[in-house]
């Protein structure tokens, strides 16, 4: 397997500011720091992963700035190039070795931040921050894409304290993909709720989940928590699309699970996946989201049913199969990020251990392409977290 080739880019520095902002001394304005950047990859991943020097960003007048420490290997896709990545994705799962990595599109960057405050804003009144606290930054539109030793946030409602008992790298993992997959759960619970309604007290929805990775595991563990008496009324099938995360569904959660090997004819993936599920399905939340895995979602989907992918997904995806849909009455279903609001009602109840996050494996920041490859060969259960160094490790 060809492992992404690891470009070093250098910038020339040079003073800028973020709008609104307070501007910075000259010795910061020359310091250069270090970003990764994971770019939508080419059929085989190379070049992929690139290493900049950027200048110090600016503190904004409103906002602040932040020391990362460690950023997920994230699930957001940059709005700028959706239908590039879409495409990606697609070339990527028409047999490429790596093509089980990117079915939750697990390589697009940057968008989990978790660190410490190292500058507050001149305008800022805000005092329940300090510099120094321990924060997450929420994913607010024009978040900048790559992972950076600093970041500059526009404003400061967008950072949300954490708990002194949670670990920054498990931080690091709630602001895009946990909070999407809270955000999806609560999205399906509108439609599960109208399904047992309408079958009657003794009625059960059946529910196929595509994916093994953290989102699979975030959704699973949500909804356990939210709803634990409604379980005997809910069926969940998860589809595997690699090794990776079996061993937790089906020792800790006792999840049925069907494997979608690509070995295997389409209608035999189909007729398996009903078969393990008891018939056709009521909902689908699917976060691998390529359209191999939409269509044959749609073939294992009940009439009236409902297909949830993520809205940054959809674009693509409505406009395939949104006439398809109507011929059987069924659904796809858009399903936004999450609010700041859920984002830190998860902020405590990961950090009260009432839900409990999905295992991770931290890299350094400067071994990115290890993480990339290790993705790919379905080697990481859970999340990659990437790490940046503190102040005193890189002297």
């Amino acid at each position: 397997m060809l492992l992404p080739e690891v470009k070093t880019m250098e910038t020339t520095p040079v003073p800028g500011g973020s709008e609104g902002g307070s501007g910075g001394s000259e010795l910061e304005m020359a310091r250069l720091i270090k970003q990764v950047s994971i770019e939508s990859p080419s059929h085989k991943l190379k070049e992929c992963i690139f290493n900049f020097d950027e200048p110090m960003p600016d503190v904004p007048e409103l906002g602040a700035r932040v020391k990362v420490r460690n950023a997920g290997v994230c699930y957001r896709l940059r709005s700028a190039s959706s239908s590039a990545s879409i495409k990606s994705l697609d070339v990527l799962a028409m047999g490429s070795p790596l093509h089980h990595s990117v079915r939750d599109t697990s390589l697009f960057p940057g968008y989990e931040v978790a660190g410490t405050i190292d500058s507050i804003g001149s305008g800022v009144s805000d005092a329940e921050l300090a510099v120094g606290d321990r924060v997450i930054v929420y994913p607010y539109e024009g978040h900048p894409p790559g992972y950076g030793e600093y970041i500059a946030v526009p404003e400061v409602k967008y950072l949300v304290k954490i708990p002194d008992n949670m670990s920054l790298s498990v931080a690091a993992m709630l602001p895009s993909g946990a909070l999407w997959a809270m955000n999806t759960v609560f999205r399906a619970r509108e439609q599960v709720t109208e399904v047992i309604k309408n079958k009657g007290e003794r009625g059960t929805c059946s529910v196929l989940l595509v994916g093994t990775g953290g989102l699979a595991l975030w959704a699973l563990r949500i909804v356990r928590y939210f709803w634990p008496s409604k379980e005997d009324h809910i069926k969940i099938t998860v589809a595997c699309l690699r090794d990776e995360g079996i061993s937790i569904l089906r020792d800790e959660l006792g999840i049925d699970i069907v494997q979608w090997s690509e070995d295997l004819y389409e209608e035999q993936l189909v007729d398996r996946t009903r078969d393990a599920c008891g018939g056709t399905v009521d909902v689908v939340i699917d976060f691998s989201a390529t359209s191999r895995s939409v269509r044959r979602a749609m073939k294992c989907l009940e009439p009236g049913g409902v297909v949830l992918v993520s809205a940054e997904h959809a674009e693509s995806f409505l406009a395939r199969y949104t006439k398809e849909a109507e011929k059987s009455d069924q659904k796809l279903v858009a399903v936004q990020l999450g609010s700041l609001d859920q984002l830190k009602e998860l902020v405590q109840l990961v950090g009260t251990n009432e839900i409990e996050p999905p295992p991770h494996h931290i890299f350094p920041a400067d071994r990115a392409n290890e993480a990339i490859a290790k993705i790919g060969k379905g080697q990481i259960q859970g999340r990659a977290i990437l790490e940046f160094p503190e102040e005193e490790e890189e002297e």
